[in-house]
C-alpha cells in the first residue's frame, strides 16, 4: 500500500493531537470492531473554531485523516467547517489508498458529531446531517 508524503508526515508528527478540557463540542465515531475510533473536541469562539483536538485509535491513515481534518477547520467558522468533505480531506492529503477512505469518513463524520454537540450544547438546532452511531455496521468504502 502507497502513502503519499504528506500522509506519511500526518501519521509521523500528527497535529493538534490531544484533547480540551470543558470542550465546547466533542464528538466520537467508529466502530471498536472495525478497529478505527476518532474523537474530536472543538473551543468555538464567536462562531469561529479556535482550537481543536483529537485523540484517535486505529491505522496510520486514521491518525492521517483526523490530523489533516483538524488543520482544515481551526481557525475557521462552524458554518465553513460543517462544509468539510471527506473528499477534502483525501485532497489535502494528496490521495489515500481505497481501502483507507473509509478514514477520511471517519474525519468527516467526527468533526459533523463534535459540531452537532456544540449546537446541542448551546440550544441551537441541528440543521445538518449528524451521523448515526451503529455499533453493528463497518463503514463502507463510499463509491465513486
Amino acid at each position: 500500500m502507497q502513502y503519499s508524503e504528506k500522509v506519511m508526515d500526518h501519521f509521523a508528527h500528527p497535529r493538534n493531537v490531544g484533547e480540551i478540557e470543558n470542550a465546547d463540542g466533542v464528538g466520537t465515531v467508529g466502530n471498536a470492531t472495525c478497529g478505527d475510533i476518532m474523537q474530536m473536541f472543538l473551543k468555538i469562539e464567536n462562531d469561529v473554531i479556535v482550537d481543536v483536538k483529537f485523540k484517535t485509535f486505529g491505522c496510520g491513515a486514521a491518525i492521517a485523516t483526523s490530523s489533516m481534518a483538524t488543520e482544515l477547520i481551526k481557525g475557521h467558522t462552524v458554518k465553513e467547517a460543517l462544509e468539510l468533505t471527506n473528499k477534502a480531506v483525501v485532497e489535502a492529503l494528496d490521495g489515500l489508498p481505497p481501502i483507507k477512505i473509509h478514514c477520511s469518513v471517519l474525519a468527516e463524520e467526527a468533526v459533523r458529531a463534535a459540531l452537532a454537540d456544540y449546537y446541542k450544547k448551546i440550544g441551537r438546532e441541528i440543521d445538518f446531517e449528524v451521523p448515526e452511531k451503529d455499533e453493528e455496521a463497518c463503514h463502507i468504502i463510499p463509491e465513486e
